[in-house]
């Protein structure tokens, strides 16, 4: 099967969308960085504002807590995602 000019530059073209899109994905925009490791740490809740509990934590971004009835100067234990700015209370 031969191919006129027209079909080689829709393949060319084609090709060098998808080689693109490998290089952006794996290079510039890893897919890991969607991964994040999850940090246990024991913190004091600093306020609780109507059922959200805010604490600082070791990575100094400051995570808020849904849901929370704990008081303020109570000591807990929080999961959180590397670099997120919220967080769990993980139950004993």
């Amino acid at each position: 099967m031969k191919l006129n000019y027209s079909q080689k530059l829709v393949f060319g073209f084609g090709g060098a969308f998808i080689v693109a899109g490998i290089v952006l994905s794996t290079l510039i925009f890893p897919f890991w960085n969607f991964i994040r490791e999850d940090v246990y740490e024991e913190v004091d809740i600093l306020a609780n504002d109507n059922g959200v509990c805010y604490v600082e934590t070791q990575d100094n971004i400051p995570k808020t807590i849904e849901n929370c009835n704990l008081l303020k100067g109570d000591k807990t234990t929080i999961k959180y995602g590397h670099g997120l700015a919220w967080a769990t209370i993980v139950e004993p």
